[in-house]
């Protein structure tokens, strides 16, 4: 692109900043007539300025060139104004602050079309110079939108000097365009311009911005602010939230048709849910304590929950009837300590508990009764999961240790060290789409309240390798059925997305406690303290077109912002997904839907915004 002359950035810049200097000296300003009475803010003055300063440009231009373009410009203005004045009628300019009351008859409304005339004429050399393919309409329209757009002056007259400087058109239009409109710009300038390269660097405006945040009751240093310009679309995505426990969810567990799920909760109950819906369907009591634990058999026939009141007990789900409660022997209870984690195997036969008392225990699924108690740690066993062949059965415990117990020998178990806090949970992946990361074995992963997960060779209790970007204790893992990604829970509230393969960090998301993925591996569930399970969906491969949008669940998630963004960004997600969604510019059938889902959640926001 040619660069812009420089006086015509020195014309509109000087005028633009006139305009706002004069908005600042003369407080607000109005229109009044027999229309009524308008109020100017700076906004609209520093625009004026900008008008006025591209008009004296192309005066400057017309006259030195001598270019009759610039007349007819004028004159058709002018003749806009005639019929404004007639149209309209008296109008007159009023300043409260400095006592300022003028009159504008129609002599001074031909002006002012002419100086407008002017303008567009300005533009257009403006524009003829710096090799921009835009009409000047389009300019004017997009400047406009972009003045009303963005709060504060200072932002538009940076994006000017942008624009007048020929700086790269990344920069020009970030954090003032949205997605879509930077999308289509993208494309247009690299079927021009094949060989140029976006920048990958905030703008001066969006450095602006960000140093003006520090200090704000939003700042906050441990979270970075939402860039709507440069944000990708987020792989993952809640879908939904739902509420029917009255505590702390701990423990989720999915059917292995992907139908139904259910969930333990604090308050003493398991919930059975409809997946697809996210619809309750019942409540099963019982339970004297909090429940720690749950888990659907491969048939989906049978559910089981270990509390904390020690017992391992069982429902049918096809009936919802109590079925049995796992005794050891003659002792009323399943376990001598709280049963933290349940599990069955692959066939369905037998179920593996493990429990504060530092045991973990095998149970005959169709009869309760205990196959065989396995000792060895030194410290409560916190996740137990059975090898995908059913042969052997993995242990996480606090003596930050992993144990492997061969169910055919049951002798010394194998026992991996390396962790330097106890194991909170610990997951099994089949090696046959991991062959490029586990060749002679299944892989084996634990998590820590280390803050880190690390990923082994089953066989060999090898140490493949270790994630580190949590900066708190671990609570849950989980990894999609295909191998692909690993979701970790975090008692910071956070939960981190990994690609299985390379460990690289895919995506943060809100939430904590348990974990799990679906079958097909498109969805996630994720538990929370406040007694709330949200369902995430993958995002990946949707088709723009038809309009798919999340009208449910908490405020910032409608509006695809953090909880703590602050109002600006907050305003502008709003702003964007208002101009995609409007059923005046979405004819699909769900955008009414979603444009209210929309409106419900901003008004959602500034009602929390009012009872700080």
């Amino acid at each position: 692109m040619t660069h812009t002359s420089p006086t015509a950035a020195t014309f509109i810049t000087t005028g633009t900043v006139t305009g706002a200097s004069v908005s600042a000296t003369v407080g607000g300003m109005g229109l009044a007539g027999g229309f009524g009475a308008v109020g100017i803010g700076t906004v609209p003055t520093m625009g004026a300025g900008a008008v006025a300063g591209a008009a004296v440009y192309g005066a400057f231009k017309g006259i030195g060139e001598g270019d009759t373009t610039a007349f007819a410009s004028a004159g058709i203005g002018a003749v806009g104004g005639v019929i404004a004045s007639n149209f309209i009628g008296g109008m007159g300019v009023v300043a409260p602050k400095v006592g300022l009351a003028l009159g504008i008859g129609t002599v001074s409304m031909t002006a002012v079309g002419a100086v407008v005339g002017l303008a567009g004429y300005g533009i257009a050399k403006l524009l003829d110079e710096s090799g921009v393919k835009e009409t000047p309409t389009q300019v004017f329209e997009r400047m406009e939108a972009k003045v009303s757009y963005m709060e504060d002056y200072s932002s538009a007259v940076l994006e000017l000097e942008a624009f007048l400087s020929g700086e790269d058109i990344n920069q020009k239009f970030a954090a003032l365009e949205i997605e879509s409109e930077l999308q289509k710009l993208k494309q247009q300038v690299k079927q021009t311009y094949p060989r140029k390269k976006f920048p990958s660097s905030p703008t001066v405006g969006e450095k602006k911005r960000n140093k003006s945040r520090v200090g704000s009751k939003y700042h906050r240093k441990d979270k970075k602010p939402v860039n709507l310009t440069h944000q990708q679309p987020e792989p993952w995505r809640c879908v939904k939230t739902i509420k029917q426990h009255s505590a702390a969810v701990n423990a989720i567990a999915i059917s292995s048709n992907g139908k139904i799920f259910v969930t333990g909760s604090n308050d003493a109950t398991v919930n059975l849910w409809d997946l697809h819906t996210g619809k309750w369907l019942h409540t099963f009591a019982g339970q004297a304590e909090a429940v720690l634990s749950v888990a659907i058999s491969p048939n989906g026939k049978t559910l089981a929950s270990g509390c904390v009141d020690c017992k391992i007990s069982s429902w049918n789900l096809e009936t919802k009837t109590f079925h049995q409660t796992f005794f050891d022997g003659n002792s009323p209870y399943s376990h001598n300590g709280f049963v933290n984690s349940i599990t069955f195997s692959a066939d369905g036969k037998f179920l593996a508990s493990g429990s504060a008392d530092k045991t973990v225990r095998i149970w005959r699924c169709y009869t309760g009764q205990l196959k065989r108690t396995l000792n060895g740690h030194s410290g409560a066993v916190l996740s137990v999961v059975f090898s995908p062949d059913g042969k052997t059965v993995v242990s996480g415990s606090v003596d930050k240790t992993i144990r492997i117990w061969d169910l055919h020998s049951f002798g010394e178990p194998q026992t991996i060290t390396g962790h330097l806090d106890a194991v909170t949970t610990v997951a099994i992946r089949e090696a046959s789409s991991l062959r490029l990361i586990a060749p002679n074995g299944n892989i084996l992963v634990s998590a820590s309240q280390d803050s880190t997960i690390k990923l082994w060779n089953l066989h060999t209790g090898e140490l493949i390798s270790t994630f580190t970007e949590h900066s708190a204790p671990i609570t849950s893992i989980a990894i999609t059925p295909n191998g692909q990604i690993l979701a970790s829970s975090s008692i910071d509230g956070t939960i981190k997305l990994w690609n299985f393969h390379n460990g690289k960090l895919l995506q943060t998301l809100s939430g904590c406690s348990s974990v799990v993925f679906s079958p097909d591996s498109k969805t996630l569930l994720t538990g929370s303290r406040g007694g709330r399970v949200k369902i995430w969906q993958q995002m990946w491969g949707i088709d723009e077109s038809q309009n798919e949008f999340t009208t449910s669940g908490e405020w910032w998630e409608v509006l695809g912002v953090h909880p703590d963004t602050c109002p600006r960004d907050v305003k502008n997600a709003y702003r964007r997904l208002a101009r995609k969604y409007h059923p005046d510019v979405n004819h699909c059938a769900t955008a009414p839907a979603a444009m209210q889902a929309i409106n419900h959640s901003y008004q959602e926001f500034w009602q929390k915004i009012k009872r700080q």
